[in-house]
């Protein structure tokens, strides 16, 4: 009979700070810490974040004093914030871990990380280096690792935060449909996409490293490492023709041939907008539009992060 080491093994076995959120999953995440002390006592550095922006801090502190991997146990919001600390650190030979307890898991989804400790899971992961992107605006400078929305993504996001009991696909699904109805803003927007200029009103623009984006596989084609962003853009749209447009987003079939579509590949993207943007990073604001922000730079970092990823 295995023992319970090896029924409830960890996908490494070098030293590990992990940065958790107690409030991720609706308890799952305080039950995973409280298994993970009575396992693992003397493997890992628990610590958790205990206010918005604390885990960039304790991931930086991690990375700086020499952790080999840093882990984020959480949803996609934590994910960024551990990303960012490790990125801030500039200590490339860190190795970012994610263990998914959270609404939308995007990024483990991208990444192909399963929740490990559930029973019967097996963790096949090896190390791989994905690219990272960077939004600059209003004297900001954030990086993302999955995706990034303009418009009515972001207004989805802001919905999404204000339903506390629903979870994955039904919870952004209810939002989309409630952003719809109170956020449907389409300025003319002038994009540039490396050389390609685009200036059209604007429903919603995302600029993705992954797939998903709040749930919804908007970018299928996306790949971590394959030094691209997949974008789409989205107008000018009526609430009827978005509406027509949310199955084919739920199951990654958007189509390149609507003229009120366009999907891309760039490097790096230039936003002008005549009024102040929504703008979300891995599910997390960058910009609301009281903060007056309507220019932004976004650029492809090819590589610069080291992760755990699913095996291929």
């Amino acid at each position: 009979m295995p023992t319970t080491n090896q029924m409830f093994a960890m996908p490494q076995n070098r030293p590990t700070c992990v940065i958790f959120n107690p409030a991720a999953g609706r308890g799952q995440a305080r039950r995973l810490i409280k298994r993970l002390r009575r396992e693992f006592a003397h493997e890992l550095d628990l610590r958790p974040t205990r206010h918005p922006g604390h885990a960039i801090e304790l991931a930086q502190a991690a990375a700086t004093e020499g952790y080999p991997i840093v882990a984020a146990a959480g949803g996609d919001g934590t994910v960024h914030e551990v990303a960012n600390g490790i990125l801030r650190a500039e200590r490339p030979e860190t190795l970012f871990s994610v263990w998914p307890i959270g609404s939308a898991n995007d990024y483990a989804f991208a990444l192909g990380v399963k929740p490990w400790w559930k029973k019967g899971a097996v963790a096949r992961l090896e190390e791989r280096f994905v690219d990272v992107g960077t939004v600059q605006g209003g004297g900001k400078n954030v990086y993302y690792v999955n995706c990034m929305g303009v418009g009515f993504n972001g207004a989805v996001t802001l919905e999404a935060r204000r339903i506390t009991w629903l979870r994955g696909m039904p919870l952004y699904g209810l939002a989309t449909l409630k952003a719809l109805w109170k956020h449907f803003g389409q300025p003319v927007l002038h994009v540039t996409y490396d050389e390609h200029v685009r200036e059209t009103p604007t429903l919603a623009l995302s600029a993705n490293l992954g797939q998903r984006e709040g749930n919804f596989p908007i970018t299928p084609a996306g790949r971590l490492d394959d030094g691209w962003f997949d974008c789409v853009q989205a107008g000018p749209l009526t609430r009827w023709q978005a509406l027509q447009l949310l199955p084919k987003m739920a199951t990654g079939t958007l189509a390149a041939d609507r003229p009120n579509l366009w999907l891309g590949r760039c490097r790096k993207v230039r936003i002008k907008s005549p009024t102040p943007l929504r703008v979300h990073v891995d599910g997390e604001f960058f910009c609301q539009p009281e903060e007056g922000i309507a220019e932004l730079a976004i650029e492809l970092l090819q590589g610069r992060l080291k992760v755990l990823a699913g095996a291929r």
